[in-house]
């Protein structure tokens, strides 16, 4: 599962597509009726291959489930989301709970935690003094379960979890880099470099990639933003769309929960501040100390990869599959994020890099 929202309706008289029917059918087993007896809600993930659904039975449309619909067949065994849920449902971390697999048809069914997203919560939350403390409180919920997961790492390895044997080396992260500079560059801006030019620009690029692959490693979520963390009906916490777990830097999962998809940057003192909360929550699990100021500049060296590759997505999104209309107002946001971490004392200079995006 990943955020979702619903889907724009199709116009009257449109004809279901082959997709649809074949969750349609899945449904109607399910719930011991006939398929015109299914209600079923077409959902839009959040920049993702698989297809999501909302179900229910008319006979009792309260009691509601999620689809997740793959473009083909898996195997369960060897299906992602299945092996990363199955290693956080045993860690006791709260993931959607799996209630049936149907490989040959490309579907999981999961729990339905509804559709208040984190970053929903806040926005709906307010922002006066209670609601205000009820916020961080709910952040610092977030950062522990940062925690918890990196508390995992051993265990990943233990079990044989695909998790494991996935990092994010040198060539992971120079090819999200790589993604970033094809689709910021090419796809958006349509920017046209002297040969010179852009080899300095990808050389930046790589020392990036190789310097934090270079980091300590520990297991990372991988996609740790507020739209796929919900919030259930019982005000919890539950991490969502977790396949692509795998080890990497420290930090990792912290930049985008506090840096990532604002429209405005995120104020340096309260970061700081929620670094200093991640480092003490790791200790007090046991997990190893870190020097503050080496996660200091961890922090801002993974907010440059990041918040790129994020850019990278959102221009994706923009300028090849036409969903501006979500994507483009995060894009001047993180490239600023981007610049304020190179400008910082003590990091190194990526002049071609920089010079790149002071011209956005």
């Amino acid at each position: 599962m990943t955020a979702y929202t619903s889907e724009k309706p199709r116009s009257a008289g449109a004809a279901p597509d082959l997709s649809e029917k074949r969750v349609r059918r899945y449904a109607a087993r399910h719930f011991g009726v006939a398929p015109r007896a299914v209600r079923l809600e077409a959902l839009t993930p959040d920049a993702s291959t698989r297809k999501y659904y909302r179900i229910s039975a008319e006979r009792n449309p309260s009691e509601t489930f999620i689809i997740s619909l793959y473009p083909a067949p898996f195997h369960p065994g060897d299906n992602a989301y299945l092996d990363v849920t199955r290693l956080f449902e045993r860690a006791g971390l709260p993931v959607p709970r799996v209630i049936d697999v149907a490989g040959t048809q490309g579907i999981i069914l999961q729990e339905d935690l509804g559709d208040c997203s984190l970053a929903r919560w806040i926005e709906q939350t307010g922002r006066e003094a209670e609601a205000e403390r009820r916020i961080e409180d709910m952040m610092a919920r977030a950062i522990d379960l940062i925690a918890r997961i990196q508390q995992v790492s051993a265990l990943a390895a233990e079990t044989g979890s695909a998790a494991s044997r996935l990092a994010f080396d040198e060539d992971k992260l120079y090819w999200e880099l790589n993604f970033f500079y094809d689709h910021f560059f090419g796809s958006l801006r349509h920017e046209q470099f002297a040969p010179e030019t852009e080899a300095a620009i990808r050389a930046d690029l790589q020392a990036v990639a190789a310097e934090l692959a270079a980091r300590p490693r520990v297991l990372c979520h991988r996609d740790y933003h507020a739209m796929n963390l919900m919030v259930d009906g019982r005000g919890e916490l539950r991490v969502i769309d977790h396949q692509d777990a795998r080890m990497g830097p420290a930090s990792y999962d912290l930049v985008p929960l506090l840096v990532e998809r604002r429209l405005e940057p995120a104020d340096d003192a309260w970061v700081s501040a929620r670094q200093e909360d991640f480092l003490r929550r790791r200790e007090a699990l046991g997990l190893p100390e870190i020097d503050r100021k080496e996660f200091g500049y961890e922090f801002r060296l993974m907010t440059v990869q990041r918040q790129l590759k994020a850019t990278g997505t959102f221009s994706y999104q923009t300028g090849v599959v036409g969903r501006g209309e979500y994507y483009e107002k995060y894009i001047g946001p993180a490239v600023a994020t981007v610049l304020r971490a190179m400008r910082a004392p003590g990091m190194r200079e990526y002049p071609a890099l920089r010079r790149a995006l002071e011209n956005f």
